[in-house]
């Protein structure tokens, strides 16, 4: 174990693979991970058991999703009501669920994108998510479009903001979205290196710099709403042995201040390091789950990840 963090924000990190798989099993690919109100996590993967749900101890419960023909997942977030929304960029759209796997709902054409770049939904989209005041949905469509969309608790659509760019309001990469309480939107705009805040009707508000490529944005709507965010690595191979370049899980307040910074090493698969933080959940207690890929693009210069590993980690908070 790895003691990472410092006065109220002390967690204590295990090596990868967290959670417990039946024989046989695999995870192939973490690629998101979302927690429920009974603190269920529930995995999202690139394997044949597309959902599995484990406890907080890392039990497997169940898993889900087998006969839903995925074709590449990528987010999954849990609504206050703990419908379960999974967003495969593959498919080019979103699906709702009861927490058991019975799908309610389909945002997008499956199959069928819209033109690249077009901002129209959806075009490989990577994350949805819920207003947890409304039940509105917001939909992250950020690998081949730039764009939010915002649908109503019955899945009609509502508008959508944002263009390709550097400058405030605009997207390189739309990775991730979060809501707070009192609606406020928070934008992983990965390649940009930064978070932006939009308010519910897509206005501008702020924009959160110093980022290394946030890949992953929840908020702690149980505790103090702070934000939760899974970095990236962000050097290349001349610098690849610097520290404080991500990856890394950092925790700010709703003023975009940093609270702390958790990993400062190159990526690696020991405890108090990461690969590629992809996505990103907290528990009632404080805990953080994160779901990797194998490495950022860019690969890794020191203690390379084996090709096509996967990760689980939990960092457990100290009371």
């Amino acid at each position: 174990m790895a003691t990472l963090g410092a006065g109220n924000h002390t967690y204590q990190m295990g090596g990868e693979n967290w959670g417990t798989l039946p024989e046989g099993w695999s995870l192939v690919e973490a690629a998101g991970v979302a927690v429920d109100s009974n603190d269920l996590v529930y995995v999202f993967t690139r394997g044949e058991h597309p959902v599995i749900v484990f406890d907080s101890e890392g039990n497997c419960v169940r898993s889900w999703g087998e006969d839903e023909k995925f074709v590449h997942p990528h987010g999954i977030a849990a609504a206050p009501d703990d419908s379960i929304i999974c967003v495969d960029d593959g498919l080019h759209s979103v699906r709702v669920y009861t927490p058991e796997g019975r799908l309610r709902m389909t945002l997008g054409e499956e199959g069928k994108p819209s033109p690249v770049m077009s901002g129209d939904p959806f075009n490989r989209p990577t994350h949805a998510v819920v207003d947890p005041n409304d039940g509105a949905i917001y939909v992250a469509d950020g690998y081949a479009n730039a764009r939010v969309h915002k649908y109503d608790h019955d899945g009609r659509y509502l508008f959508s903001w944002g263009e390709s760019g550097t400058d405030p309001g605009q997207f390189n990469i739309v990775h991730n979205i979060a809501v707070d309480k009192e609606g406020w939107v928070y934008i992983g705009d990965r390649e940009n290196h930064r978070v932006q805040v939009f308010s519910s009707s897509g206005v501008f508000e702020a924009q959160w710099i110093n980022m290394a490529r946030p890949a992953g944005v929840v908020i702690d709507w149980r505790g103090g709403q702070n934000i939760y965010l899974a970095e990236f690595w962000s050097a290349i191979a001349t610098n690849a042995e610097g520290a404080r370049l991500g990856p890394r899980v950092s925790i700010l307040d709703r003023s975009g201040n940093t609270l702390v910074r958790l990993g400062e090493e190159p990526p690696g698969g020991a405890a108090g390091r990461f690969y590629a933080p992809h996505g990103i959940a907290v528990d009632s207690k404080g805990d953080i789950y994160v779901a990797e890929v194998s490495s950022s693009e860019y690969g890794a210069k020191q203690d390379p990840p084996v090709k096509g590993l996967r990760t689980m980690r939990k960092l457990t908070k100290r009371t």
